[in-house]
């Protein structure tokens, strides 16, 4: 990963004025984007995430504050250049939003036609990128003739079309089903490994952030709430909003009694996927109680997190944690009020 932001947002404001009243979407936001990183910006709906990311191409023209992309501030830029910048970004959305007249390769040719190049040049452009997204055999095709997921990987290949540095993600995989989402995320991590280009992705899912960015900033109510690299934030969340992602919603909470001792433990693939908790009560003769489990095994290692109610008997307890030390695990230890 390159040392050098490619993207750097200094004191953004966004208010949007209408008959309603003033809203401010976005209050002082300032973060660097490196060069040829996958970075996460998470937040729930209204959070302003999406107005973030349509700032960075200046889709939005933000009230104050500046965007420097590749080392070209966006508000001082004439019109054309400005038009010059944003090809230098791809875009790609929830909804795909192809062409439903155009087949595949005509819809990858869209922004090659609009920047005028010559259409045969167009075409072998289009048909690289139909390889890269895995989908030669569906030049011909028409959207309606095509999987979610189809789709979606067509509208990655017109992102690219123009040779962006810089692909920015909004909710790109919120409307697809888990195996698809998986199979997206990994052709963009693919994409960013031999291509080199800088992804942004726009999510509201911790586990789109945890599968695909090495950084994440967490936006609540129009502030960043904190940022990090991913395995610091999941792992030490240090902001409410943080821990409001990350952990078990309320009611799963309420569950856990006050006043005894319990342990999160996290899975980031260092382990393999083995019933660690299980091993661990026959080991140690230490029953616990799972109070909240969200696991997953990929390719035979363990991601995702437990909270573990300890035994009131501190040795028991004790032992059971040491054993979790052993298991190349992370292991946070605390009272109940400490994972609420």
């Amino acid at each position: 990963m390159g040392q050098d932001a490619i993207v750097q947002i200094r004191n953004l404001n966004k208010t949007f004025r209408g008959r309603a009243g003033t809203v401010v979407a976005l209050d002082d936001i300032s973060l660097d984007i490196m060069r040829g990183e996958i970075f996460g910006i998470i937040g729930l709906s209204g959070a302003g995430k999406s107005t973030l990311v349509r700032c960075i191409n200046f889709l939005e023209v933000p009230t104050a504050g500046t965007v420097t992309v590749d080392g070209e501030e966006l508000g001082k830029l004439s019109k054309r250049d400005l038009l010059d910048a944003r090809r230098s970004m791809g875009m790609i959305f929830q909804q795909f939003n192809l062409l439903q007249q155009r087949t595949a390769l005509q819809n990858i040719c869209f922004p090659l036609e609009i920047a005028g190049t010559p259409k045969a040049e167009a075409e072998k452009r289009a048909e690289e990128l139909l390889g890269i997204v895995g989908l030669s055999d569906r030049a011909n095709a028409y959207p309606s003739q095509m999987s979610g997921g189809q789709q979606q990987r067509v509208a990655i290949a017109r992102a690219l079309a123009t040779n962006p540095k810089i692909l920015l993600c909004d909710e790109a995989t919120s409307a697809l089903d888990p195996t698809t989402t998986r199979s997206i995320l990994s052709l963009l991590k693919e994409i960013n490994r031999k291509l080199g280009i800088t992804i942004i992705v726009i999510t509201h899912e911790m586990a789109v952030i945890e599968e695909i960015c090495q950084r994440v900033a967490i936006i609540d109510a129009s502030h960043i709430a904190e940022i990090g690299a991913v395995d610091q934030v999941f792992t030490r969340p240090q902001s409410t909003m943080a821990k409001q992602l990350i952990y078990p919603d309320g009611k799963q909470r309420e569950r856990l009694a006050t006043g005894k001792r319990y342990c999160r433990i996290v899975f980031d693939g260092n382990s393999s996927f083995e019933p660690v908790v299980s091993n661990m009560v026959l080991e140690c003769k230490a029953p616990v109680n799972i109070m909240f489990a969200d696991t997953k095994d990929m390719d035979g290692k363990a991601y995702g997190q437990m909270i573990l109610q300890l035994p009131d008997d501190e040795r028991a307890a004790s032992r059971a944690l040491a054993y979790l030390e052993t298991q190349n695990v992370h292991v946070e230890e605390g009272l109940s009020d400490d994972f609420t």
